[in-house]
């Protein structure tokens, strides 16, 4: 069965399944983060009520995550009828998720934690039993991955890959602008200082304006440097925004600060967020901390 899956409609349900270790918390807070509604450690019993639930509820929950394992314990053993009985009525997708036995040991072992149908014996035990029961719904699966080579951001930027709407963003980046008489934003990933531009709170005729202003920034990118520098950092933020994709990190904030945050820090923010608009899987959006303050 391949991992690879169709986009999907809305309305859909999916149910995630699959070994112990092989990274089921993991694949349910990324659907969580690109706005599924995740049912954790669900009977297979009550699939029904919370299928009929979502019909009730329409728009209000268009995509529904179902995680449903072993921990149920002798509930669990009803998940293939049930999901045999829910296919007839409705659109589902199954999510299985496995790794070797060996790494699903290590990964036990390194959180010091028993396999839950080990019992008595070992993990390998547990193991063994859990490959047992989960056969039948291995055969089932619509999208089956092996995380045996994944970190727990790997996995999760798979799930994205495979979960998230056609076109939506992967990372939304902040950019706020800040006056550092103010303190730094204790969010910020990164800060840019734009205190090396001559500050127009000087000019008589500036000092009232704010950023936002075409006055105000007209007169910020006429000093030298500041276009130059605003070009070269959004050429420096691309590859980063990039590699925060990789690595599923949904969200950033990038702190452009001046000395009260009104005026060049205001325009190099609105500048910088022009230029990396167009930043494929990324959303960008604008936020002036102290505009106003003075």
């Amino acid at each position: 069965m391949s991992d690879d899956v169709s986009r999907r409609e809305s309305g859909e349900v999916l149910i995630v399944t699959g070994m112990s270790g092989a990274g089921r918390s993991t694949a349910a807070n990324a659907l969580e983060d690109l706005d599924w509604y995740v049912v954790d450690n669900l009977p297979p019993q009550m699939l029904k009520p919370l299928l009929d639930l979502t019909e009730i509820a329409a728009d209000a929950l268009p995509r529904v995550a179902v995680v449903v394992d072993v921990r149920g314990r002798d509930l669990f053993a009803e998940l293939p009828v049930a999901l045999l009985s829910l296919r007839e009525r409705r659109k589902l997708r199954l999510l299985f998720l496995d790794a070797s036995d060996d790494v699903l040991v290590r990964r036990f072992e390194a959180v010091r934690r028993p396999h839950p149908l080990q019992g008595e014996g070992t993990i390998i035990d547990g193991i063994r039993l859990e490959r047992e029961r989960l056969a039948a719904v291995r055969e089932s699966a619509d999208v089956i991955i092996d995380t045996s080579a994944y970190n727990i951001h790997q996995l999760a930027t798979r799930i994205v890959d495979l979960f998230s709407d056609e076109g939506s963003a992967r990372h939304t980046l902040t950019i706020m602008s800040f006056g550092f008489k103010y303190g730094l934003p204790p969010d910020a990933d990164i800060v840019a200082d734009m205190r090396f531009l001559p500050n127009p709170f000087w000019n008589d005729d500036l000092k009232a304006l704010t950023g936002e202003d075409d006055a105000v920034r007209e007169f910020v990118l006429a000093q030298e440097g500041a276009v130059e520098f605003i070009d070269a950092y959004a050429a420096a933020l691309r590859p980063v925004l990039a590699g925060y994709q990789r690595e599923n990190k949904r969200h950033s904030v990038v702190a452009i600060g001046c000395t009260g945050g009104k005026h060049r820090s205001v325009v190099t923010a609105r500048e910088l967020a022009s230029r990396l608009a167009q930043v494929p899987g990324v959303a960008v959006r604008v936020k002036h901390r102290d505009l106003g303050r003075e």
